[in-house]
């Protein structure tokens, strides 16, 4: 029996989300349905980070344990040809049996990129978020400064969130911008469901005006998610790295941050 790790990157408008469902149109429907084809048998994908739905990733890992004995170029080019467009395989290795996607990652981050100007766009429809109402980026900059470190994020987590506890390690959070565009970044030992999506809806609430950057800290004490502002889209979230020890001999150090699409050259 041997333990394949898979890194991919997924548009995620075309599915459901990561996890599998009845209907079957999810990324791990799709592709346990590749690389059953390509093992000859029945494989149980686990990935490093479940994403919702209409959301992305521009790099995601996953591991199975498989009897077939195949090359890594068939777990690549063989897996991607019996998968939609809108999902690619970029790397397989074989690992230890003790690795495991989710439970051995160190961090994961998350790229949010919006689109800020009075009219949406279509040729990047469902690809980013946006917001038809001048940001400040200097007010947000001032109101990420309150979610770095480790809290109780029980005010950003979903009502179906099903993790046993609400605290995380927000180790890095930046917003930057190119004109138009905004660029969010986060790092963090894990994410709780909607979590990102909720910090960036209230980021918004502090870049039009309506809050001051020190409410987003009160919010953050607060511990109450009916307090904050709705679950901005997921359009523009991008699952971007996830990182490992250096002893699993992976790629890059285990320090797996895709190169991730910017609109114009951002």
């Amino acid at each position: 029996m041997a333990r394949i790790v898979l890194s991919l990157e997924y548009c995620g408008a075309a599915f459901e989300g990561w996890q599998t469902q009845r209907h079957g149109r999810t990324v791990q429907d799709c592709l346990t349905l590749a690389v059953d084809t390509i093992a000859g048998e029945s494989v149980q994908l686990q990935c490093a980070g479940r994403t919702d739905t209409g959301v992305h990733a521009a790099v995601q890992i996953a591991h199975f344990d498989t009897q077939a004995e195949r090359p890594a170029s068939a777990w690549v080019r063989g897996v991607n040809a019996h998968l939609p467009d809108g999902v690619a395989v970029n790397w397989a290795q074989e690992v230890a049996e003790d690795f495991h996607a989710r439970f051995s990652a160190l961090g994961r981050r998350y790229r949010y990129v919006l689109l800020n100007r009075p009219v949406r766009s279509a040729l990047l429809h469902g690809r980013v978020g946006w917001f038809h109402a001048p940001l400040d980026i200097d007010a947000m900059q001032a109101a990420m400064q309150y979610l770095l470190g480790e809290h109780n994020f029980s005010s950003f987590r979903a009502a179906q969130c099903q993790a046993n506890s609400p605290v995380r390690v927000l180790r890095e959070a930046s917003v930057t911008q190119v004109g138009p565009w905004f660029v969010f970044d986060f790092a963090a030992n894990a994410f709780l469901h909607h979590m990102i999506r909720n910090m960036v809806g209230a980021l918004v609430y502090v870049g039009k005006g309506a809050c001051s950057p020190e409410w987003l800290g009160e919010l953050l004490a607060m511990r109450n998610r009916r307090r904050a502002p709705p679950t901005f889209m997921p359009d523009g979230l991008y699952l971007s790295g996830v990182e490992y020890p250096d002893r699993w001999n992976l790629p890059d150090g285990g320090r797996i941050i895709a190169p991730l699409f910017l609109p114009s050259g951002l």
